[in-house]
Parts: structure tokens; C-alpha cells; sequence
């Protein structure tokens, strides 16, 4: 039951076309626009990388961020369809259905990841193969909290209010963490280190040479994760306590 849950997830999701289109086309559409004209700025705002490198790293953050909280539309859809609650009569366990959204979320913020770099190569981005790695390593450690945050608004929220609340939550975390122009000093600053946006997009400008995390990102990301876990499966469980 729980792999055929799984199977079935994904190929749910792939099938989805405006699913694909707002966390794959998007971000890709957004990035040719963007970086497109200004492909040929070797020296981005005197930051030393190209154009196309600086933005190709900023869409991977919110891309992929949008990939994992997207997650919660597709949850609003199944409850109001009474899905989840068909769920709760099968031998599906609580844990291989969190198990199954999870992996759904990375395979879609995967494409993103792979889409957004065949598109940067496009553009004339060239990086040594430890770059790429550590760079996709750390994005995908990253998005953990994201997937939780996902779950969690999916059960919190109804279809008609999850849709609004995804936007403008993945772009006020975009603005303040830092993914369309580099946030060095001042408030936001020093708001966007206390949040997993921030370090996300830390994760994709390692491969415009920006040190990987230090100790505060991997406690931020950490702490983040476990507040956005519980609270994911508290939602979960109210939720599907319900008659």
C-alpha cells in the first residue's frame, strides 16, 4: 500500500499541468526574461559573477521553495474532495503518507533544479563540478522546512484561501530572504538570517562563490524544520481526526 501510494502520488502530480507551469514553467520563464537580456553582464552589480549566474541562482531558491509549498494546494484539492478522508479507512500509515508528499515535493523541485541549470548552461554559466554539488547538496538539505511548511498550510487552509496564502508567502520569503537582489546589512538583513529562505538562497549562491552555511544556517534550517514538522503533524492530525 504505501509504495502503490507513492506511485500514485507522483504520477498525480506529473500529470498536473498547471501545477507544472507555476513550480517548473514559472521559475524558467521568469529566469529567460530576467537574466536573458543582461546575459552578456559578466560583472553583475560589481559582484564579480555574471548575470546569468546571479539569477540562475536566486530562481533556484525560489523555484524550488515554491516546488515544496506547493504541496499544500494539491492537500487543500484532496480534502475538500474528501480524499484524505478516504485515506484514514486504508492501511495507509501516517507516516508513509507524509513520506510520500515529501518525495513528491523533491521530485518536482528536483526538475526545477535541473531545468533552471540546463538553462543557466544556455546562458553561458560554467562552474567546476564541486561547485554544482555543493550547491545542489545544500538546496536540497535546505527544503526540508518548506516541505513541512507545505503539509502543514495544506491541512490548515481551504482551496479557495491556500492559493493566495502560497503567492504571498513564497514571495515575501523570496523578498526577505534575499533570492532577487543581495540583502548584505540593515533590517531585512537581519530578519532573513532568522528564517530558512535566507539560507536557502545561501545554497544556491555557493556556486557564485558564497561561503556554504556556518553553524547559525544549519541551526536556523534545523530549528525550522522541527517547529514546521510538529506543526505539520498537528495540522495533520486535527485534521483528519475530524468526522
Amino acid at each position: 500500500m504505501n509504495r502503490e501510494y507513492l506511485g500514485f502520488e507522483l504520477k498525480r502530480t506529473l500529470r498536473n499541468r498547471r501545477f507544472f507551469f507555476f513550480s517548473l514553467g514559472f521559475p524558467l520563464i521568469l529566469y529567460f526574461v530576467i537574466a536573458g537580456p543582461q546575459s552578456g553582464d559578466k560583472d553583475f552589480a560589481g559582484s564579480g559573477i555574471s548575470a546569468a549566474l546571479f539569477y540562475m541562482a536566486g530562481l533556484l531558491s525560489f523555484g524550488t521553495m515554491s516546488s515544496m509549498i506547493s504541496t499544500g494546494g494539491r492537500i487543500a484539492g484532496e480534502r475538500q474532495a474528501g480524499w484524505t478522508r478516504h485515506l484514514r479507512i486504508t492501511p495507509l500509515s501516517t507516516r508513509a503518507y507524509f513520506r510520500a508528499k515529501v518525495l513528491t515535493a523533491y521530485a518536482m523541485a528536483t526538475l526545477t533544479i535541473v531545468t533552471l541549470y540546463i538553462s543557466g548552461v544556455i546562458l553561458g554559466v560554467s562552474l567546476p563540478a564541486g561547485n554544482w554539488l555543493e550547491m545542489t547538496g545544500l538546496i536540497l538539505v535546505g527544503l526540508l522546512p518548506f516541505a513541512a511548511l507545505g503539509i502543514a498550510l495544506g491541512h490548515m487552509l481551504t482551496v479557495d484561501s491556500i492559493g493566495p496564502a502560497i503567492g504571498g508567502l513564497t514571495a515575501l520569503l523570496a523578498l526577505v530572504g534575499g533570492v532577487w537582489f543581495p540583502v548584505t546589512h540593515g533590517f531585512l538583513h537581519d530578519v532573513g538570517q532568522t528564517l530558512p529562505s535566507y539560507w536557502l538562497a545561501q545554497a544556491g549562491h555557493v556556486g557564485t562563490g558564497a561561503a556554504p552555511w556556518g553553524v547559525t544556517g544549519w541551526l536556523v534550517m534545523a530549528g525550522w524544520t522541527v517547529v514546521l514538522t510538529v506543526l505539520a503533524m498537528w495540522a495533520y492530525r486535527r485534521d483528519t481526526g475530524r468526522v
